[in-house]
């Protein structure tokens, strides 16, 4: 029995040694060492394994001092340079970083100037984002119930970005003579590819369904160009415009189906080197080309705090404004949540 159990030991520690054979390390610039597997790095944070935790370390990348990786990465840098290749710390200058990508002759790149990395030969679960969260609230001066969720899924090829999301609001408002009841629905899908440098191409489609602006649904398909003036590891500006088409209905009967050509100017802003915040903000206008002078605009607003277990807090404000809305219908709807959720 006991040669059984020395056998499944060594096994076992032979299992473990083979799991971290190749391993990377992180030297920090408090002169602490992490080995292990590096995951991935975006945003800002590093995603290390090692065989001493059962949690993955969150490392904030400007606190390291070098890298050096077995596998390797799809490396993306601050000019939109694309590389594909393992990452050593050039020993004489700790703050270039070499690729090991023989194809563009391993480029040295400057280590504030990596913005992402992440491996492309993974499993499907783990190039894949997902966000999972919602919200609660109750208001006992009018008997208000309001309840939030949203999903938000992203895949990441080496060439393409996939997105979709879906969220909806319900309110119940009840008075002494009546009960109100708002709903709002939302969802999208869409795709971007990664031209060359900054440069980048989009389509995408999203749907609305708001009560208050008497939309039974707006189906609001794009194509467009943009580009990314600021892409740092603390912060993204990125700029688009193109061509939409917009289909709207409406739980108003004596309201016509619209269908209309729109061109669009987006604006997106995020930053993520706000110790465990995350701030994400976008802004798109639809000047129509179709209807004389109807101007729309869609603004969004996210704040995000991270805590222990991949969970968080977020709060949100979304706006839709829209200057010839249907009949009965007010011209701007607005929405703030707050909710708590869980990201993988």
């Amino acid at each position: 029995m006991s040669r059984i159990y020395g056998t499944l030991i060594l096994l076992l520690t032979l299992g473990n040694l083979a799991v971290f054979a190749q391993q990377d390390s992180l030297v920090m610039k408090n002169k602490e060492q992490l080995i292990g597997e590096i995951k991935s790095f975006q945003e800002g944070v590093l995603i290390i394994e090692t065989a001493y935790s059962d949690k993955d370390f969150n490392v904030e990348w400007d606190k390291i001092a070098s890298i050096k990786t077995e596998q390797k990465f799809l490396v993306l840098s601050s000019k939109g340079d694309r590389y594909f290749g393992r990452l050593v710390s050039m020993k004489e200058d700790l703050s270039l970083v070499m690729v090991m990508d023989e194809e563009a002759g391993n480029p040295v790149v400057k280590m504030d100037e990596i913005v992402f990395f992440k491996e492309i030969d993974d499993t499907f679960w783990e190039r894949l984002d997902l966000k999972l969260s919602a919200g609660y609230t109750l208001a006992k001066a009018n008997d208000s119930h309001q309840f939030s969720a949203n999903f938000e899924a992203g895949y990441l090829t080496n060439r393409f970005k996939y997105d979709i999301n879906f969220g909806v609001i319900r309110t119940i408002q009840t008075t002494e003579a009546v009960t109100a009841k708002i709903s709002r629905t939302n969802g999208g899908f869409g795709i971007v590819y990664l031209i060359v440098n900054d440069w980048f191409a989009v389509v995408r489609s999203d749907l609305l369904q708001s009560s208050e602006q008497k939309l039974d649904l707006r189906a609001t398909t794009k194509g467009g160009v943009g580009h990314y003036p600021i892409m740092t590891n603390k912060m993204n500006f990125g700029l688009a415009t193109g061509i939409a088409w917009n289909y709207e209905n409406y739980f108003n009967l004596e309201d016509l189906d619209r269908n209309s050509a729109e061109a669009f100017l987006a604006a997106e802003y995020k930053i993520f080197d706000m110790g465990d915040l995350d701030l994400h903000t976008s802004a798109i206008a639809y000047p129509s080309l179709t209807e004389k002078g109807r101007f729309r605009t869609d603004f969004n607003f996210n704040l995000e705090y991270e805590f222990s277990f991949d969970l968080f807090i977020n709060l949100g404000f979304v706006l839709n404004y829209d200057n010839q809305p249907s009949a009965g219908a007010t011209s701007t709807d607005y929405v703030m949540t707050t909710s708590i959720g869980w990201s993988l």
